[in-house]
């Protein structure tokens, strides 16, 4: 079962997985993007060596769920903390010491803190790692020829062929017509 999964992890889908082109600038892709959104182009990625500020707006990608994933993973640490003091000190060793009351909040505080913060690294390590679909040990892009350049220089659009309007010859034209290098079809 485990050699199955590993083999459908590192095993590529046949087909295409979309056209492919570098640009030079944050500009010209930033450009190239909008141009893209604006001939009517839906299913579009970008891949950079570093952030571009903008682009996930020029893409049309809404916000990010990670935020929400995380307040109500925290705000389960801080219910799962409260729990856990209070049963600890009411019901499994209900000592009274220095005439304390069995519960009270002054002194659960760190604990309480200590397990929202906790619950909330967690989620957020692991809602990132979720909703990037990591680890990805394939991916269609690795077959560009372009590719090595993405982590040194290069700002590469690519237009999905997932997209409703997509064809693969009037995508290469319209990449090669706005200014796109190395335009090529990439195949999953």
């Amino acid at each position: 079962m485990i050699k199955a999964l590993i083999e459908k992890l590192l095993t590529p889908k046949k087909g295409t997985f979309g056209v492919a082109a570098n640009f030079e600038s944050v500009e010209g892709i930033l450009s190239a993007v909008m141009r893209a959104r604006a001939e009517g182009y839906t299913k579009l990625e970008t891949y950079t060596p570093f952030p571009i500020h903008g682009m996930d707006e020029a893409l049309g990608n809404p916000p990010s769920v990670l935020g929400y994933i995380v307040i109500c993973i925290g705000l389960c640490g801080t219910a799962t903390a409260i729990a856990l003091t209070y049963w600890v000190g009411t019901i499994a060793y209900p000592l009274v010491i220095g005439g304390k009351p069995l519960w009270a909040i002054e002194y659960t505080l760190p604990i309480i803190f200590e397990l929202t913060i906790l619950f909330s690294a967690f989620a957020s390590v692991l809602g990132m790692l979720h909703l990037n679909r990591l680890p990805q040990f394939y991916h269609a892009l690795f077959n560009y020829s372009g590719f090595s350049k993405i982590s040194d220089d290069a700002f590469v659009l690519v237009i999905e062929s997932q997209d409703p309007k997509f064809n693969a010859e009037r995508a290469k034209q319209f990449l090669n017509s706005i200014g796109g290098h190395v335009v090529e079809v990439v195949e999953e």
